[in-house]
């Protein structure tokens, strides 16, 4: 240690920067990091430790990298390890001028960066080039760097520090901790300092350095990194976080490249591959910086390139044992209760898009999660979610306009880690590959997923251990459901030629999501089930066609079922006390709203029925007035056959409704008045709807939370309003108003609007909502954004997604595997 200290001449700050030469010896340690490059020849063989935004892979002794380990103790280091020339950056140029102009802004004041992401996605490296930056090294009088890591030592960590900036040496070692905190307050008291803490798990590592950190008002700064955003909430809670985003595929190829080829082009013959390689990368710089030194050191050849692309993955995670190392420092911080979450996790296929209500549902069967009064299983599901969110282990997909996550996703390599550690520990079996598996490989793993085409007899399965049974592969497979521990059946994409009967022995069962194409009605029998939580059932005949599913009135009365989903199903009204558990109750048609019946499902949170016409309806006995009576309601999902624009639906709607979608029925400026009289209506969709008169006048008052509001299909031509009456709207959509003049100017004045999007619409309309957006930027709003398209069926489903990432879904043409995650 000392010779490659000798090797760095010291500056005149008391940091160290090495020259670039053949000689020069750069050492490097951070929790995601050691970078050695230019080594003495005595190092011989490949290792990569702990890396984050590696640049260079070189080689290394076993031994010697044994003894560097040792003598470091990788928990904290200080700057003169850090402080090297700058590592050349790829795709982080945003980010380093973003940090850049913060560390030298206007304010004199202390001020705290915190710089966010997963393992491996480059926030080492963004500190790093900042921290060697030629203006930051003359902006501010002392730099000093350290790594906390997770078993850090409070010692080592003040000595570090204290390093960077004295010459104190080996007597820092000598020094007790309140010693150290007086030496580290009075050498930062007096000078511009500029602070990184690398790599920090525990508040507790900043509480104890915090108030060392002295702010006399002379623009020093701290830059915190982490993969844990409580961590950066916790060190300031007022200023921004600064979050790393994944590579675009241009700066993937241009990174994958400089660390094959160097300054040199890649050849035309391999320029094709190359990108499917960075492509599967998936943007993570630490993936791409691996497989680039495994192209580096091997025959760049098409042949070996193509084998490499079929084998991205495995090639990072199965030949460096270092990079599983790195992702698996997340893993192992996670408290007890979030680990089977996580694992969970590997049930989904790779780049599945994960509904979180569908995800809560399976998590609360499968029993990881015990209930903390007052909250709902549902709410400490959520925030388990969230927690695995602000570890960065988890990437948000899609949220509500509530702010509600909605979907989210695994990055691949997080994923294959979770399937390999999943495997590990015998929590979880996945099956992607067509190959025959033994039935007793099977009988002996706890939860079963399937990805692909699997061909298994399952012969007797009685006795088996398999609690979970997950078949998400696109293919249909036909087999009999023999588990009897079974807790959790997912088999929307397994046929049924009639609803298996079986499954109520299985006594165990929590969970079904099924599909079947009888005429046999779900049977009474099913509610011997006293454990289910959770039935989806589909009844499909050829061709796609959908039958009505006909449910049992017992099904009601079965004491913990929480979430009844189903499509065109016929629910009778119960006869007697129902269910207080119940809180999903979708795809019900002709469902009478009687007093007696609304009373069985007092705690029902999520509602979708529809009507059918017939001309001896009388909408009275449907009852719809009443459902006023659910207090606990928060969405609402309710469709009338078109023909019931003939008549005007008594409608009432109970205070706490916060999502409202009513379509193809006739609806009066009186009904439009109670729906903006709602306290909390945050999203109202309108569609096929037939207004009385053709103008709409909102009111002072009204829709004040509302934040989302979509019409499409109707006969409205003019509407009046005030920038006021809409005060919280974020965003507009209108499709298909064949009549609307325009979009009146007044909507431009509402402060929070950010997207006005449209689908189909007349020249005029289009014209104003354009003019609108040009008055704006005018006035200096330039978040408005106007989208127009003329084929709304080429859009996707979710506006939040368009007006948040400007990116729109493929098309919106349900498939039968689409629509069957969605019930998920």
């Amino acid at each position: 240690m000392n010779d490659i200290e000798d090797l760095q001449p010291s500056m005149p700050d008391g940091s160290s920067k090495s020259r670039s030469s053949n000689n020069s010896t750069i050492v490097e340690f951070d929790d995601d990091l050691m970078e050695i490059t230019q080594l003495p020849s005595k190092l011989e063989s490949i290792s990569v430790v702990e890396m984050e935004g590696i640049e260079e892979v070189v080689k290394m002794g076993r031994n010697d990298l044994e003894d560097l380990q040792q003598r470091n103790s990788l928990s904290a280091t200080s700057s003169k390890f850090a402080s090297t020339n700058k590592s050349a950056m790829v795709g982080f140029d945003d980010d380093f001028n973003q940090i850049k102009e913060r560390l030298v802004g206007q304010s004199s004041m202390l001020k705290i960066i915190s710089i966010v992401g997963m393992g491996g996605i480059g926030k080492t490296t963004l500190a790093r080039n900042v921290y060697n930056d030629s203006y930051i090294v003359h902006h501010f009088y002392i730099r000093a760097w350290t790594t906390v890591s997770q078993e850090y030592n409070v010692k080592e960590l003040l000595a570090s520090l204290l390093n960077s900036m004295t010459d104190l040496g080996d007597k820092l070692y000598e020094m007790e901790i309140e010693e150290l905190k007086k030496n580290l307050y009075q050498e930062l008291q007096c000078s511009r300092y500029l602070i990184v803490m690398d790599d920090v798990w525990e508040t507790n590592a900043w509480e104890e350095v915090r108030r060392l950190f002295p702010d006399k008002n002379n623009g020093s700064r701290i830059i915190l990194t982490t993969r844990l955003s409580n961590v950066a909430v916790y060190a300031d809670s007022s200023g921004p976080i600064h979050r790393m985003n994944f590579l675009s595929l241009e700066e993937s190829l241009k990174l994958l490249n400089k660390e094959v080829f160097g300054e040199e082009c890649c050849p035309s013959e391999l320029e094709g591959i190359g990108i499917t390689i960075a492509k599967q990368c998936k943007g993570l710089p630490l993936a791409l910086v691996v497989i680039g030194g495994l192209l580096n050191k091997s025959e760049k050849t098409r042949a070996y390139w193509e084998y490499v692309a079929e084998n991205v993955k495995s090639a990072v995670t199965r030949n460096y044992d270092d990079f599983v190392k790195t992702l698996s420092l997340s893993y192992n911080h996670l408290p007890h209760h979030l680990r089977a979450c996580f694992l969970y996790m590997g049930v989904f296929p790779e780049d599945y898009v994960i509904h979180v209500s569908y995800l809560v549902r399976l998590w609360i069967a499968e029993g990881f999660l015990k209930p903390i009064i007052p909250k709902s299983l549902e709410e400490v599901a959520k925030e388990c979610l969230e927690d695995l969110i602000d570890r960065n282990l988890i990437m948000v997909r899609d949220r509500t306009y509530s702010g509600e996550l909605k979907t989210c996703s695994i990055h691949d390599l997080i994923r294959d880690l979770i399937v390999r550690k999943a495997q590990e520990e015998k929590f979880l079996h996945v099956m992607n590959q067509k190959v025959e598996i033994s039935p007793e490989i099977i009988k002996n793993q706890r939860r079963l997923s399937i990805h692909g085409e699997i061909q298994f007899d399952v012969g007797d399965m009685y006795d088996s251990t398999v609690r979970s049974f997950l078949h998400l592969a696109g293919s249909i497979l036909s087999i009999d459901i023999r588990f009897q521990l079974l807790r959790v059946l997912d088999a929307l994409n397994i046929t049924f030629k009639k609803f298996p009967i079986e499954i109520v022995q299985l006594v165990n069962l929590r969970y079904i999501a099924l599909i079947y194409t009888g005429k046999h009605k779900i049977p009474a029998s099913i509610s011997k089930l006293c454990n289910l939580q959770t039935l989806i059932v589909f009844r499909r005949l050829m061709y796609g066609k959908v039958r009505i599913l006909y449910l049992p009135s017992e099904i009601l009365k079965m004491p913990q079922l929480r979430h009844l989903l189903v499509e065109e199903g016929f629910l009778p009204c119960p006869s007697d006390a129902g269910n207080g558990n119940l809180q999903t109750l979708t795809g019900v048609i002709d469902f009478r709203c009687t007093e007696e019946a609304l009373r069985s499902i007092p705690n029902l949170k999520t509602l979708g029925i529809s009507y059918r016409y017939d001309s001896r309806t009388k909408w009275s006995i449907c009852c719809l007035e009443n459902l006023v009576n659910l207090h606990q309601l928060e969405t609402l999902k309710c469709d009338f056959d078109l023909k019931c624009w003939l008549y005007i639906c008594p409608l009432a709607f109970p205070p706490n409704l916060k999502k409202l979608t009513l379509s193809g029925c006739r609806i009066s400026w009186k009904n439009m008045s109670n729906f903006g009289s709602l306290p909390n209506l945050e999203v109202l969709k309108l569609k096929n709807i037939f207004f009385e008169a053709r103008v709409w006048k909102t009111n002072e008052g009204e829709f004040r939370k509302l934040k989302f509001l979509h019409i499409e299909c109707n006969n409205l031509e003019f509407w009046e309003v005030e920038g006021t009456h809409l005060p919280s709207l974020q965003c507009l959509s209108l499709g298909y108003c064949p009549r609307l003049k325009c979009i009146p100017s007044e909507i431009g004045e509402i402060p929070t609007l950010q997207v006005i999007a449209l689908f189909g619409c007349e020249k005029s309309v289009v014209t104003s909502a354009y003019s609108i957006q040009e008055e704006q930027h005018d006035l200096g709003n330039d978040g408005l954004q106007v989208h127009n398209h003329k084929d709304f069926y080429k859009i996707g489903n979710s506006f939040r997604k368009m007006y948040k990432s400007n990116e729109l879904d493929p098309a919106n043409k349900l498939t039968m595997r689409q629509r069957i995650q969605t019930y998920r």
